[in-house]
């Protein structure tokens, strides 16, 4: 790495340090490395000048040919009043000193060309398996909030167990994640469900109280009691529902998400043992949260339209028109993933991931899209222009709703679709209109 031989080449101290050794030493596949170095800010654009300087911590950005590499001078960080930065930080020549800052011990094993330096005893930990916070855990969790998320992420993606102390800490220290920012938790969210499972993880953060400081529209979900799997709270189902998900689509993490919020709405609509509404309640929730986490525009409409529609029943009588209606309704971009939400919800439910005839259903969706049949009112043979000139009509609102009519006039049987049929039905629904 040419980062580490120009350090070590000008004669400076230089180390890989944080979650690249750890993952290495794991034989994970490493994306991300740090390096920590004696040199200072100014030395380091010395010999890196085409990298950025992040003046906060003496961070150096140095592209490189694959992947732009953080150096960071040896520090000390003092006082972090805001429960996520320090106030100041202090240049140092130790590598300890640096290294007795870090998170997890196992994030605080350094390697360079004359081997390990391991002061917190990470490298016995990683073999165990252990996540131990360095030093004081309560003191480390008080520094920066977000290393309650870290944690249990960090235990869920790498199958370790939290060590009994650094785990209590979480719980005593668990509502100073409020001064972590929404997007940041929104970031940590979306590495929580890539894990696997993601259950994990997030039954971590309710278990320490983490979650309903962070995210208490899910932790309203705990001790909720529904008609499901015997034994299991709401809060266990959608957990049930959102590894489902993960094993039914694992190249798709928007359908963890949406599994694990589909039933978001419930605790604010139970009444008499029922959840009426709950749907649409949920997609307007789950719009509002995603939205606070800062997730993209589209994805969040995307979640919130799965969690809307997620409640449909299929019976095998419906005619091609009703699947037709239904592919509408969802859209033909969601309507797999829809079906696909609705297999994880069955398994969350303890039933089988086919119940409610969903692979007929499935099968019938499949027919029609590939029918190229007409669903929006873009696929009509004509256009609302081609009405106002036909019918002689002023654009308006008996223009859209005429085009709104022959949608469902061709949902009835796509080969009506024709410019032609299109024209004389809209002068014929006109006539009725009169009539009437």
């Amino acid at each position: 790495m040419h980062v580490l031989t120009s350090l070590w080449g000008a004669g400076h101290a230089a180390y890989l340090v944080g979650g690249g050794v750890r993952d290495a030493l794991l034989g994970k596949t490493v994306t991300d490395w740090d390096v920590a170095t004696d040199a200072l800010p100014e030395r380091l654009l010395e010999l890196f000048p085409g990298g950025g300087y992040d003046n906060r911590f003496g961070t150096v950005r140095v592209p490189s040919a694959d992947m732009e590499l953080e150096v960071t001078t040896f520090r000390r960080d003092h006082q972090y009043a805001d429960h996520r930065r320090p106030d100041s930080v202090t240049f140092t020549t130790s590598l300890d000193e640096d290294l007795a800052r870090r998170d997890f011990t196992v994030n605080a094993i350094a390697w360079s060309r004359d081997g390990l330096a391991d002061p917190t005893g990470g490298l016995a930990d990683l073999s165990a398996g252990v996540l131990r916070a360095v030093g004081e855990p309560q003191v480390r969790f008080d520094e920066d909030a977000l290393r309650l998320l870290r944690a249990a992420r960090l235990a869920a993606q790498l199958d370790f167990e939290i060590e009994p102390s650094t785990l209590a800490a979480m719980s005593t220290t668990a509502a100073t994640v409020q001064h972590v920012s929404s997007e940041r938790i929104g970031e940590e969210l979306r590495k929580i469900l890539r894990a696997s499972p993601p259950s994990r993880a997030l039954q971590i953060l309710a278990d320490t109280g983490v979650l309903r400081f962070a995210l208490p529209e899910l932790d309203a979900q705990r001790g909720i009691a529904q008609d499901k799997a015997p034994g299991m709270d709401l809060w266990a189902h959608c957990l049930a529902a959102t590894d489902a998900a993960a094993q039914l689509a694992p190249a798709n993490p928007r359908l963890r998400l949406a599994a694990l919020v589909h039933d978001i709405g419930k605790p604010g609509t139970l009444a008499d043992g029922h959840f009426i509404g709950h749907d649409t309640e949920g997609a307007r929730l789950a719009e509002l949260l995603l939205g606070r986490l800062a997730f993209p525009r589209r994805e969040v409409e995307a979640v919130a339209d799965l969690v809307r529609y997620h409640m449909f029943s299929y019976e095998p009588r419906w005619s091609g028109a009703a699947v037709r209606r239904f592919i509408r309704r969802v859209g033909r971009n969601l309507v797999d993933e829809l079906l696909d939400l609705r297999a994880a919800d069955n398994i969350g439910s303890g039933l089988p991931a086919k119940a409610g005839h969903l692979d007929e259903l499935r099968t019938r969706v499949a027919s029609e899209l590939a029918a190229g049949a007409p669903l929006t009112l873009l696929e009509l043979a004509l256009r609302g222009d081609d009405l106002t000139a036909a019918l002689d009509l002023a654009p308006g609102p008996v223009v859209g709703d005429l085009l709104e009519h022959l949608l469902q006039w061709v949902l009835d049987d796509p080969a009506r679709n024709e410019r032609a049929a299109l024209i004389a039905e809209a002068r014929m629904e006109l006539e009725r209109s009169s009539a009437g």
